[in-house]
């Protein structure tokens, strides 16, 4: 004889609205044409409920304990909470009283992305900022080129999500779907472009000057006084495009040489302002994780945020340079952030 099939989700509904009739099991067995101990079975695990979860006794922490737990996290940063407390041979401590100690004392942080600065590389910052120390920076133009993608940082898409409520579905692409190479320039309280460099063009020496050639020159420089021509100070950083005995003749031509172009030391994205604009820019178009279906579409995004960066802020940025150069050399030359 085959086993029967189990109780389906319509007989136990069923069985449920004959219990709060009054009905007793065997008059429901009857009803249903079932087994009568089936119908037994299925009122009795119903009525058991889920089971108690039977607390552990927690591992009580001692205040010595805790001394050597927070002296670990301070010197194994980026460590995980079990690491931690292994590492003081404290066992037995559950994942949730790690953290809820961990956290009277200690952050859940990224670790810094910084470009490696060897003793050659802080000896030259230091050189550069002794040079510049007395230079007035309202007369230089701070260039720099950006990459945005159609998706943006990955960090960056989170947020509250309301309980009951489904994440927000997100693209995958490779390379983040791919990008626009951006170019722009700060000088006092103003802002040069941005200018979007074709798409598909490499720069190399011959194109980046003919790119500088087209949109800069041509579009801001030209229309500038010859007085302002005269004192403004050109800064790069030391792309290859940017340094080739080339792109240094092309803009000696131009009438950018000697003191009107700024050596800049190796390493060294922290010094230049213009880099705090490009975050000022990336989190307004790609604030609450927006992506992005065309590279036209972010480019136009770019431009207005950058439309809505006011003279303030630029000026800020660009009278800052007084105080990087005095922590660069009170930092002999080490990296100082942004």
């Amino acid at each position: 004889m085959g086993q029967k099939k189990d109780l389906t989700g319509s007989e136990k509904s069923k069985i449920v609205r004959y219990l709060a009739e009054g009905c007793s099991s065997l008059k429901i067995a009857k009803l249903l044409k079932r087994d009568h101990r089936t119908i037994k079975r299925f009122i009795q695990n119903s009525q058991q409920g889920r089971k108690k979860r039977v607390e552990k006794p927690r591992r009580k922490i001692t205040a010595h304990e805790l001394r050597k737990v927070k002296r670990a996290a301070a010197k194994m940063p980026l460590a995980t909470s079990l690491a931690i407390f292994q590492s003081c041979n404290i066992t037995g401590v559950p994942k949730s009283t790690r953290c809820a100690i961990l956290r009277d004392m200690a952050k859940v942080r990224k670790a810094e992305r910084r470009p490696p600065l060897n003793k050659t590389h802080k000896l030259k910052r230091q050189d550069w900022a002794k040079k510049y120390l007395k230079t007035d920076f309202s007369k230089v133009l701070w260039t720099d080129e950006m990459r945005v993608s159609l998706d943006g940082p990955d960090g960056w898409a989170r947020g509250w999500i309301g309980k009951g409520q489904r994440a927000p579905v997100r693209l995958r692409r490779q390379q983040g779907g791919g990008g626009v190479l951006v170019w722009a320039g700060i000088i006092k309280d103003e802002l040069v472009g941005p200018f979007q460099v074709e798409d598909g063009v490499k720069l190399n020496s011959q194109s980046y000057c003919q790119f500088l050639e087209d949109t800069f020159f041509k579009q801001w420089y030209r229309k500038k006084s010859a007085s302002f021509k005269k004192n403004m100070i050109f800064m790069q950083d030391n792309a290859p495009s940017h340094v080739s005995k080339y792109s240094t003749a092309w803009l000696a031509r131009k009438g950018i040489k000697e003191e009107k172009l700024m050596t800049w030391p190796p390493c060294s994205p922290d010094l230049n302002p213009i880099e705090n604009l490009w975050s000022i820019i990336k989190c307004e178009i790609y604030k609450e994780g927006k992506q992005y279906t065309s590279l036209n579409s972010v480019w136009e995004a770019v431009v207005a945020a950058a439309r809505n960066v006011d003279g303030e802020q630029i000026k800020t940025l660009t009278e800052s340079m007084d105080g990087r150069l005095l922590s660069v050399l009170a930092k002999k030359g080490g990296y100082i952030g942004r």
